[in-house]
């Protein structure tokens, strides 16, 4: 990813914040020598520096992975017109947090593995909700059957680079003219939290 200097991201724990709270990501790797992604959630083990995630048995990317694999992470984004600026002498541009995730990804051949995958996923994700669900609600044979259907891959990661483009470059004027706009904007699509 380009990354000038004035948005690079280098501390590991916000990027890790990130993406904890950005867990829908693209997988990215090569198949038949094609780029070839898929759209998944995943989950990060801080402690191990690897993202866990599954697919299903369906989806084809998973049997030949031999090489680095990419992953995106996409946060809050938004257009940024010239006309919130304090001259017309500008350009539009558009700001955006981005995480890219490079690694080997490894394929988790035993049932126990893939079970704790699972259930390590659904707990972080169900955290905060009234109704918490977890698997054991579901029954053991159902969970049994189903997971005939995915396979579970664990990503250890060797490179992260992380992008905050969020007009660092520019004055804090002009900073403060394109907060006060996105602040009237009427969605709420570029919320930073981390």
């Amino acid at each position: 990813m380009y990354i000038p200097k004035t948005f690079e991201m280098n501390e590991n724990a916000i990027i890790y914040d990130f993406i904890e709270k950005n867990g829908f990501a693209i997988l990215f790797s090569q198949k038949d020598e094609k780029p070839f992604a898929t759209h998944l959630p995943l989950f990060l083990d801080r402690h191990e520096g690897c993202l866990y995630g599954h697919m299903a048995k369906a989806n084809t990317q998973w049997e030949n992975v031999k090489n680095e694999v990419l992953v995106v992470f996409s946060g809050a984004h938004s257009y940024i017109s010239p006309s919130w600026y304090e001259t017309p002498q500008s350009v539009p541009t558009w700001n955006y947090v981005a995480v890219h995730v490079y690694g080997n990804l490894e394929l988790i051949e035993d049932n126990q593995s893939l079970m704790r995958i699972l259930d390590d996923s659904v707990t972080y994700y169900e955290t905060g909700n009234p109704n918490a669900w977890d698997m054991s609600k579901a029954g053991t044979n159902f969970i049994d059957n189903l997971s005939k259907a995915i396979v579970g891959f664990k990503i250890q990661i060797s490179k992260i680079e992380g992008k905050w483009k969020l007009s660092q470059n520019h004055s804090k004027e002009r900073q403060e003219h394109v907060i006060n706009a996105l602040e009237l904007q009427e969605d709420d699509k570029f919320e930073i939290d981390c």
